[in-house]
């Protein structure tokens, strides 16, 4: 089950580590939610047979996936990737990731500007809305695998902050008002 909490701002420190405030302040699933954030825990050994991925998949118009895996072993450029995707950055589609094995962190920006940080490991399915400033890393255990899923052909690009003249970011922003 996913694990959220506010961070503390300490850029000196490795950025694998958990980065609690002190006191720690834990958030639950419904501050997700008030951030157009979705979750859902998918049996990742047998998400074919359970139907649960599938059925998200049709509902959401998910037609497109592939697979990464993230470690200093398998992605080559690993030093290089992994800096690109702790930087500030939106997408102009979703970030839809479903572990299927390992653990790493996405963060984002609350609407006050803070720091969050989201502890995913097997079997979570997270979706970060379009417009969402955010950065991943993984863990101390330097090792994820994630299916990315993607409505149509899938779209890298990655906008790093400042980029809030996208109409994503806009649209994003004004979806927060109503949450």
């Amino acid at each position: 089950m996913v694990k959220v909490w506010l961070m503390d701002n300490d850029k000196e420190d490795d950025q694998r580590l958990e980065h609690h405030l002190e006191p720690v302040q834990m958030l639950d699933l419904d501050y997700l939610d008030s951030h157009g954030i979705k979750y859902w825990q998918v049996d990742a050994d047998n998400y074919k047979q359970e139907g649960l991925l599938d059925k998200i998949c049709k509902e959401r118009g998910y037609s497109y996936e592939d697979f990464i895996t993230v470690s200093p072993e398998k992605l080559p450029n690993y030093e290089e990737k992994i800096k690109s995707f702790f930087e500030e950055h939106l997408h102009t589609d979703e970030e839809i990731r479903f572990v299927l094995d390992g653990s790493g962190y996405f963060d984002f920006r609350d609407r006050d500007e803070r720091w969050v940080r989201i502890a995913v490991e097997k079997k979570d399915l997270i979706v970060l809305p379009a417009g969402i400033y955010h950065r991943f890393t993984l863990d101390t255990k330097n090792y994820i695998q994630v299916m990315r899923l993607f409505v149509g052909e899938p779209v890298w690009k990655a906008h790093f902050r400042p980029a809030d003249d996208f109409p994503c970011r806009d649209t994003y922003l004004q979806s927060l008002t109503t949450m």
